[in-house]
């Protein structure tokens, strides 16, 4: 295996509506995804989706049951989806780096655009339930 796999991770959290928090990017096509990012050394996924949360929203979660595993054959990279829940006592999400320009809850059937399909069905894959953990992905089409 290679010295330098790449490995991310993302959460989807749910607030008692049943509404998914999705961050805005400031780069490329400022494009809507979830919260999450490339895992550091000595770093589980599961660590990596609770750092990557609070590092873009400033909540602290716990990374609970895995919905997915994506891998993207372009960059030859494991994506991991975990459901994670917000501990008790923070406040709402707000963004915290500067990679993030806005994050809020938005309603499955109304997410916002621009998204991509990766994005899209990681999500739709979490709340469906599917039951394929295992996923290949090709290149990003972008919903807009």
């Amino acid at each position: 295996m290679p010295e330098n796999k790449l490995i991310g991770a993302a959460a989807i959290l749910l607030n008692e509506e049943g509404h998914v928090l999705v961050v805005k990017h400031s780069y490329g096509r400022n494009n809507w995804d979830l919260p999450g990012g490339k895992a550091e050394a000595n770093e589980s996924a599961r660590e990596t989706a609770e750092r990557e949360v609070f590092e873009e929203t400033g909540l602290t979660v716990k990374a609970g049951k895995l919905t997915g595993i994506y891998y993207d054959p372009q960059f030859d990279m494991h994506h991991f989806v975990f459901i994670a829940s917000v501990t008790a006592g923070q406040a709402l999400p707000a963004p915290s780096s500067p990679e993030i320009l806005e994050c809020r809850f938005c309603p499955i059937g109304e997410l916002p655009r621009p998204m991509s399909d990766f994005t899209y069905n990681r999500i739709m894959d979490a709340v469906q339930g599917s039951q394929e953990l295992f996923h290949m992905i090709g290149p990003r089409q972008w919903l807009d």
